[in-house]
């Protein structure tokens, strides 16, 4: 029977040549697949913890990036319109890191301290999403979005689209996401004052968050949203 790896048995499947002044690592193919494994909610935890602010449930967000959110295996970065599923996917996407320093990274982390990955929650499948009162008015809401710099074409847009509105009795901006039958099934709220409160609203399923479409992507610059 095949004796597991050590920790230092590992870090040696990854070496370096030196050839013509420039640096080549030679990563074993099984290193890469295990690395690309790893989502980032997992990462952050193990090696980034400090890096990781719980946002609501079981959503997470960054420190340095609160539009980044991070749920169910996945994560998105509003304010720039990208995502992915893995660490790997983070550490080139958002951090700038080549392929090869991103798996570099994470074998490296993984090669000093093996990872903790959480139990999944059992999903609520047919929890139903219960939206929040709306206001008559959209005043609140549009001068919120308008001062966080957000086109007011950009706002008349979604509000007329029914993507976002304004709800009672609170005056929260909510976001919502609909499937593929124009049904609402995620909705996301932020407070329009000073305090800091934010979250899903209660049934919300998280395959159908808030986002527009690719032509209004084409058209609009990009929104920013929790």
């Amino acid at each position: 029977m095949r004796a597991k790896q050590s920790a230092a048995e590992r870090r040696n499947r990854m070496r370096d040549k030196q050839e013509g002044g420039g640096r080549y690592a030679i990563i074993a193919p099984e290193l890469i697949i295990q690395a690309k494994q790893m989502d980032l909610l997992t990462y952050l935890r193990n090696y980034e913890p400090y890096e990781l602010v719980k946002f609501s449930g079981n959503t997470y967000c960054t420190r340095n990036h609160d539009s980044l959110k991070i749920s169910n295996g996945k994560w998105i970065w509003w304010s720039r319109g990208i995502g992915g599923r893995s660490a790997l996917d983070y550490l080139i996407k958002v951090k700038g890191y080549s392929f090869l320093e991103a798996v570099e990274t994470i074998i490296g982390h993984t090669a000093i301290q093996a990872p903790v990955y959480e139990k999944p929650q059992p999903k609520e499948e047919n929890k139903p999403l219960l939206l929040p009162e709306k206001c008559a008015s959209n005043r609140v809401i549009t001068e919120y979005l308008f001062g966080r710099g957000i086109d007011f074409e950009i706002i008349n847009y979604c509000i007329s689209n029914d993507l976002i509105f304004e709800s009672l009795p609170y005056h929260n901006v909510v976001f919502v996401g609909y499937d593929e039958k124009k049904e609402p099934k995620y909705a996301a709220y932020r407070s329009t004052n000073k305090r800091r409160i934010m979250g899903d609203c209660s049934g919300s399923k998280k395959d159908y968050s808030f986002r527009l479409g690719k032509e209004t992507w084409r058209k609009y610059t990009s929104l920013s949203v929790p």
